[in-house]
């Protein structure tokens, strides 16, 4: 349970951060969201050391699924626009995958 909830909450805070750059550059919005959007892609990389995993190259994968179901949430609540069944199925497929990562039987120490 610990390690989706700081999924998510890394997921929004790299989404919120990146969306920051992507507002300035793309959107002409003010360069005043970038001290924001720095301090946001930091906390979501110390977010990412809290997730119980024994390899960080693993914690990372399994987050990778979860930050693009995230980021089609983002598309639909912040930027207004309507997953499609793609987003919607794409997004299902990454979180399968992040669950193989996350929950597979591992025998052998460091597996």
């Amino acid at each position: 349970m610990r390690t989706g909830t700081v999924y998510v909450a890394a997921a929004m805070a790299e989404v919120a951060g990146c969306f920051g750059f992507w507002a300035w550059l793309r959107l002409g919005r003010t360069a005043w969201l970038l001290p924001f959007s720095m301090l946001s892609l930091a906390t979501f990389a110390w977010l990412l050391t809290w997730v119980e995993s024994s390899a960080a190259g693993r914690a990372y994968a399994a987050y990778g699924g979860v930050y693009i179901a995230v980021s089609v949430f983002w598309l639909w609540q912040v930027e207004g626009i309507e997953p499609d069944r793609w987003d919607v199925l794409g997004s299902a497929i990454c979180l399968a995958g992040a669950a193989v990562i996350l929950f597979a039987p591992r025998s052998l120490p460091g597996a």
